[in-house]
């Protein structure tokens, strides 16, 4: 659905975050005599109220009946369309869509195709990847927008001018299903990887898979990234769009540090800025994306050594007191916690783990934990008392130290006593959101870079963000 067909409907925004404002200034500026209603909780009316000058009708009171007096409601990323409430409006004909799927709309030609458009999801590693696309793509001297779900809502980059040549897109599960929803066919799409993630917000793991999964079954994109080691995508047959394969032989992938094209060696990733071996592999992912596009993938690859890490993401921020300091406040999944302590091998580490409670298995991390453990992990957070608990009879065998915080100020000190005098480094890497205690990671990664001794400020900035 196209900005105009808003036209002379009943539209309602369903969440006043950046998502929402950036909805909202859009709508303003191409309709600004269209009425709008906004949904959000108590604690976001007078703020919103404010902002517009009364331009917005503010209702707190959310449920089916009222959503769906509208004929369309522009919901926030982070509302699930799965309440019961999203899903009693929906039986009675309202149309929920989202910021993603404006823009999509809007970017497509007459035939509904996104030229020069690439779109980055997985469950972990989607940040780092789509940065590095952006950045090889400027080194190539072309003017590129990395946008999305990596910091920067698409609808506020919905015209800018001059046009990029390329977009970097990063897609959340939250939003993929945006772009299948809005009939554009992007010109690549990228998946990286599936492990279940926000099960709350999708309601299952099937369910999850499935929206993930719809930027390429249902979104059509012309070439397909894909993963050849997951087997969830593996399994994937997409009639309407190429599959190009990495991390298989016979396209891009990796033999120990260094980047094949088939059975050519491309380029040596061992000194280069890129945080774990799995951010190294999805180097391959990026190469593929541009070969498709018909770059100079080969020749493009050791651009790669300019590139900034971004932060929250396996960033290390420094050394105080004789330990070595590193956030991935990113980590969201017990999977990605495992990725972050691959990263350490051979090295004393102070594990910090748990956060906002959403029902995520961690029998296979504990699994892990029998061979190949950190020497101390800290629990902290709502899901920490279940966490140490599956932990606690691997602990009561002597592999490693085991300590309960119950928020991560409390969890920093236990880690920094647990590691001591003989140093190490001190990780957070959760594998859980911090909905709760936080407004989001990077907020959780700012008070843990405080905790360290460092200044939040000098950590948080991500390289690249925008069009440039």
């Amino acid at each position: 659905m196209r900005i105009s067909q808003l036209d002379g409907k009943r539209v309602a925004l369903w969440g006043w975050g950046r998502e929402g404002r950036a909805a909202f200034a859009v709508l303003r500026q191409r309709l600004p005599r269209l009425p709008l209603t906004l949904f959000c909780p108590p604690a976001e009316a007078e703020q919103a109220r404010a902002e517009t000058a009364g331009a917005l009708q503010v209702e707190t009171d959310i449920t089916g009946a009222v959503l769906s007096r509208f004929e369309v409601v522009i919901k926030s990323p982070g509302i699930s369309p799965y309440t019961p409430a999203a899903q009693q409006a929906s039986a009675q004909g309202t149309q929920f869509i989202g910021g993603t799927s404006l823009w999509f709309s809007e970017h497509a030609d007459a035939d509904g195709n996104l030229p020069n458009t690439v779109c980055v999801t997985g469950t972990k590693g989607k940040s780092t990847t789509t940065s590095l696309l952006a950045h090889l793509l400027r080194a190539a001297g072309h003017r590129t927008g990395l946008v999305g779900n990596i910091g920067l809502p698409l609808l506020e980059v919905l015209d800018p001018q001059p046009a990029p040549d390329y977009w970097a897109v990063e897609l959340s599960s939250y939003q993929t299903g945006e772009v299948a929803r809005s009939g554009a066919r992007p010109d690549v799409a990228i998946v990286l990887n599936l492990f279940p993630e926000h099960l709350d917000w999708h309601g299952s793991e099937q369910r999850y898979i499935d929206d993930k999964l719809s930027l390429v079954t249902g979104g059509h994109p012309r070439v397909a990234v894909l993963n050849a080691a997951d087997e969830h995508l593996r399994a994937l047959q997409l009639p309407h769009s190429q599959i190009v394969w990495f991390n298989q032989p016979e396209g891009w992938h990796m033999v120990g540090e260094v980047v094949h094209r088939g059975a050519q060696p491309v380029f040596d990733t061992s000194n280069t800025p890129l945080p774990g071996r799995h951010n190294r592999g999805n180097l391959c992912a990026v190469l593929a994306a541009l070969e498709a596009m018909g770059l100079d993938a080969v020749a493009l690859a050791p651009a790669v050594q300019g590139f900034r890490p971004l932060p929250n993401r396996l960033q290390t921020l420094g050394e105080r007191d004789g330990l070595r300091w590193v956030n991935d406040s990113i980590s969201t999944t017990p999977h990605a916690s495992l990725a972050a302590l691959d990263c350490f091998a051979g090295q004393r580490i102070a594990l910090l783990v748990g956060g906002h409670d959403r029902g995520v298995d961690w029998h296979d991390f504990a699994a892990h934990m029998r061979d190949d453990a950190p020497v101390e992990i800290v629990t902290m957070g709502a899901n920490g008392p279940r966490i140490h608990a599956l932990l606690q009879p691997l602990a009561d065998e002597g592999r490693f130290g085991l300590h309960a915080g119950g928020d991560l100020p409390h969890a920093v000190e236990l880690a920094r006593g647990a590691l001591g005098t003989q140093g190490g480094v001190v990780l957070l890497s959760p594998g859980a959101p911090s909905f709760g205690a936080y407004k989001d990671y990077v907020a959780r990664g700012r008070h843990f870079a405080e905790l360290a001794g460092f200044d939040p400020d000098l950590i948080s900035a991500i390289p690249g963000l925008g069009v440039g």
